[in-house]
């Protein structure tokens, strides 16, 4: 199990690429913009068909 976890560390500190540190704060700052604009669009969306349903409601009541 020692060795496992050694050769994992090696793997990860001598041969895997990663990305550098300013691209990937770009790319989060994407992704977060992102997913708030689609937050903030299926908010609307609800917003709207809540207000039509229950106008709806409210027609078929009366």
């Amino acid at each position: 199990m020692i060795q496992y976890i050694k050769e994992s560390f090696s793997e990860l500190t001598n041969h895997v690429s990663w990305t550098p540190s300013g691209e990937a704060q770009r790319l989060t700052v994407v992704v977060a913009s992102f997913s708030i604009a689609l937050a903030l669009g299926i908010w609307g969306i609800d917003t709207v068909f809540s207000e039509v349903v229950g106008f709806y409601f409210n027609w078929v009541k009366s």
